[in-house]
């Protein structure tokens, strides 16, 4: 995507930074981020911001529904407040429907809570930056360790402060265009933010908190769990008057944490947990590892390096499967030793043949038919 907005930092024509979160617009993180930013009068400012929380939402996207957008006055910034998810707030931020431009960077926070490891996966915080990747506008998404007891908003704004340098670093290199095109940087902000180690680059772990599910009455019972996917410790007991009960034919279940699955090593939470300012490289391509593929090419059937074997795959319906036995036993070999796997979901219409190969009819019921030289 061309960017046609002039920017520098530092000087000159103003680069244009865009803000969005999964927290909502009133969010104390984002707002400590639009002052720190229009403060220091680098920057023309922009938000496009969900009017709610919607933390947890992943890529989540509105698909069929119009979304409104609501002016809303942030002192030195123009701001809306959408009635979307982040990733929406973002596709309608760098879109040109809404602000004349493009932005030079997207970044998406700062969220209350850590995003590493397995988290990523649910933020909405990080999926407001991999939107704007998407359509190739740099970006970056931004979190503060949160802990309940420890912390207070004005780390936020100090959260803030202590990522301006590498805001105006990757401005700088967005400038020479010298900044990679190939992902996105997901950056988390320690708890003791005045204490910090300095920036660590880092990648992403596999650590994640353990949810459970445990049936309840009534909204009200079972306690809030927070952004930080932690337990709220100051919630008001249960009580049958706080909430209508569901109907009776209606089960109610509510998310809770279980524990933790934490790593050694120098992933994003260890580092983050030591104190440092992460800084993690993120793309949005989802491979397994070596050793995953390594299996899958021997255990699947008619793989294409398995010398002697020709692989086809079709799907098709019919009302009776012993029909589909009986047509099937004809299927084209050319001369080859027929071996036919069927694997049934569910009977449907029809099956015709051709002279040379299964016509097919629909998508429910598929067979492999795999032949040895």
């Amino acid at each position: 995507m061309e960017n046609n907005s002039t920017m520098s930092c530092g000087g000159g024509d103003l680069p244009t930074v865009m803000v969005t979160n999964d927290d909502g617009i009133d969010a104390p993180g984002l707002r400590a981020l639009v002052r720190v930013l229009v403060s220091s009068n680098r920057f023309h400012v922009l938000v496009c911001a969900p009017d709610s929380e919607k933390s947890a939402v992943s890529h989540c996207i509105t698909w069929r529904n119009a979304l409104s957008a609501k002016p809303v006055e942030i002192s030195g910034a123009v701001a809306f407040a959408v009635s979307g998810t982040p990733a929406d707030c973002t596709s309608l931020g760098i879109s040109k429907a809404l602000f004349p431009s493009i932005p030079d960077l997207v970044i998406s926070g700062i969220n209350m809570g850590s995003n590493c490891g397995y988290h990523i996966i649910y933020s909405g915080t990080v999926a407001g930056a991999r939107e704007a990747f998407f359509n190739e506008v740099p970006s970056v998404s931004m979190s503060y360790d949160w802990v309940e007891g420890r912390s207070n908003v004005n780390d936020f704004t100090l959260a803030a402060e202590a990522s301006l340098p590498i805001i105006c670093a990757i401005l700088a290199e967005i400038k020479k265009k010298t900044y990679p095109q190939n992902c996105f940087l997901n950056v988390d902000i320690p708890t003791d933010v005045v204490n910090h180690k300095g920036y660590w680059l880092t990648k992403q772990g596999k650590s994640i908190v353990k949810m459970g599910w445990k049936q309840v009455t009534s909204d009200a019972e079972g306690g809030k769990i927070l952004s930080t996917m932690t337990m709220e410790t100051n919630s008001s007991s249960y009580s049958e008057s706080d909430s209508s009960s569901a109907k009776h034919e209606h089960l109610l279940f509510k998310r809770e944490v279980k524990g933790s699955q934490l790593e050694d090593g120098d992933t994003d939470y260890c580092s983050l947990q030591e104190g440092y300012i992460t800084v993690s490289p993120l793309g949005a391509l989802s491979p397994a590892d070596t050793d995953s593929q390594s299996y899958f090419k021997q255990w699947l059937p008619g793989y294409p390096q398995r010398s002697g074997w020709l692989f086809h795959r079709s799907e098709c319906q019919t009302s009776r499967s012993r029909d589909i036995v009986s047509q099937l036993s004809s299927f084209p070999t050319h001369g080859m030793t027929r071996q036919v796997q069927f694997y049934f979901c569910q009977p449907l219409e029809r099956l015709r043949d051709s002279a040379s190969t299964t016509c097919i009819v629909g998508t429910n019921l598929r067979f492999f038919a795999e032949s040895e030289t």
